[in-house]
Order: C-alpha cells, then structure tokens, then sequence
C-alpha cells in the first residue's frame, strides 16, 4: 500500500515502517496555548493517528501574538474546535477526539479513559500538571510536561530534561517541592527552560518564538521516542 504523499518527505527521512507505526499512536495534548498549539501542528503534520486535544478556552486577542490557532477572525471561538478543523484540513485520516474543558480534580480520569501512546502536558495550571505527573507514573503512560515559557526571550536555552535537574524555573521548583512531598517515584520528563525569567510582576509576558519553539522541541521528543523504541 503507498503511503499518502502529504508524507512522503518524512518517509525520506525515518523510512516506510516508521511512517505506517506513527499512524498507530494516539498522542493526547492538553493546553493548546503557544505551546500546546505548536506541538498539535507538528504532531498532525508528522502523521500522527490519533490525536486527543483538550482544552476549555476560546481564542482570546491577546492569543495573537503566540498562538498558532490565532487569527482576529476566530476571536472567541473553542479552541478544541478549530484545531479540529484544522487537523482535518491537513490530514483527514486523522482520528480527533475533542475535550472541550479545563481539566481539575473532578474530572481528570476522564483523560485515562482512551489509550494513550503518549500525553503531552502544556496547561498552565499547576494543579493539573501535578495530577497528570502522578497519574502517568501511576498509570505508566510515557508523557512530558512543559515548565514556564513566559518572560523568557531565548528558545536556544530550552532543554528536554528530567523535573529533579531543572533550574531557573518557579513552576518546576513548586512541582519539584510536590513530588517530593507526595514520594512520587519515576522519572518526569520535562521541557524546561534554563534562562532566568523577566521579573514582571504579576504580569507574564509572551512572545512569537519562546512558546512555540517549546512546543516543536516537544513534538521532536515525542516522534524519536516513538522511533527508538520500535
């Protein structure tokens, strides 16, 4: 069977059987903010099968400037819904399950109803971070979840590390005091930043290429993994 040409270039890269596997695997994304956004476009756009999106917002003007979704004619629109359409208009074969809320405590075993290959953590609470970490190590689900991209300006300082060797990060040492209070056991795979944080107040600024060059580093993660491990 020959594989559909939209793949062809990546078929060149990573070969036949790679291509055919990542159509089997189910990715859930929740957050699709700048870098939620960026890691659903590069994981549709490399083949993925199955794609769980989860997220309660709608497109907000001050989305614009980072948000791959984001255009002033779908202000106030669902998110979940657009990147549906969207994922569609690149791969129709793609399998898209919609999640169209904030996820918390009352509802997020809703997210290990379906089987998951691998979830992806870019929402901003951290509440919810810490649920998924220790949801996925229970539950033995290969996942990465993104630390802080704000009031940063240099993407070339992102790395893929583990929670316990990051620094610089206010939302990996909050996440880091968690897990040790609660005697999380496994590794957290996480994308974190190394760069020092513009003190800005209580305001968190944001710009075109800190959060979604998280998100692509993200997607890249996720593909090799998959790869490696075949």
């Amino acid at each position: 069977m020959l594989l559909p040409k939209k793949f062809e270039r990546l078929e060149y890269l990573i070969g036949e059987d790679n291509v055919k596997s990542l159509a089997d695997k189910c990715v859930l994304v929740i957050g699709l903010g700048g870098v939620g956004g960026y890691s659903v476009e590069s994981l549709v756009r490399s083949g993925i099968g199955h794609l769980i999106i989860v997220d309660g917002d709608v497109v907000d003007e001050t989305n614009l400037n980072r948000q791959i979704i984001a255009t002033s004619s779908v202000i106030g629109k669902s998110k979940v819904d657009l990147f549906n359409s969207r994922i569609k208009d690149i791969n129709p074969d793609c399998v898209v399950t919609q999640i169209n809320k904030f996820i918390d405590k009352d509802n997020i075993d809703e997210l290990f109803c379906y089987d998951i290959d691998f979830l992806v953590d870019a929402c901003d609470s951290l509440d919810t971070k810490f649920l998924i970490i220790k949801n996925c190590l229970e539950k033995n689900i290969p996942f990465i979840s993104s630390m802080g991209t704000g009031n940063r300006m240099d993407p070339s300082k992102f790395s893929i590390t583990t929670l316990d060797k990051t620094m610089n990060d206010p939302v990996a040492k909050i996440l880091r005091k968690r897990v040790r209070d609660e005697h999380l056991k496994g590794k957290i795979k996480v994308l974190c930043s190394s760069e020092v944080p513009k003190k800005l107040g209580n305001k968190i600024g944001s710009n075109s290429f800190v959060p979604p060059s998280a998100g692509l580093l993200i997607t890249s993660y996720v593909i090799n993994n998959f790869i490696n491990k075949k």
